[in-house]
């Protein structure tokens, strides 16, 4: 019987390997999270609300752009970063 076991894990395991590489494969580089170009936002705590800052990298001229939201304490966060992202993907 543990030898039945052992056989069934062992094609387990085959079959996660093939997805994995087959996966790899599959991701082109330019639609890698880590390719360019990079977009990342932070959230700093204020006295009144809060602050939005996001970050993009250009690689061509390599320099970091940055912008800056202040975000009032009454104002969705949520929907105020989504609004933002927005602008910022646009940009």
């Amino acid at each position: 019987m543990k030898w039945l076991k052992r056989k069934v894990a062992g094609w387990v395991r085959e079959i996660e390997n093939e997805k994995e590489c087959m996966s790899a494969q599959a991701m082109p580089v330019e639609h890698n999270p880590q390719s360019e170009p990079v977009l990342s936002f932070k959230i700093y705590s204020a006295q009144n609300g809060q602050v939005l800052e996001f970050f993009r990298y250009n690689k061509q001229r390599d320099r970091v752009n940055n912008s800056i939201y202040v975000v009032d304490k009454e104002t969705d966060i949520g929907e105020y970063v989504s609004k933002c992202l927005s602008l910022e993907v646009l940009k």
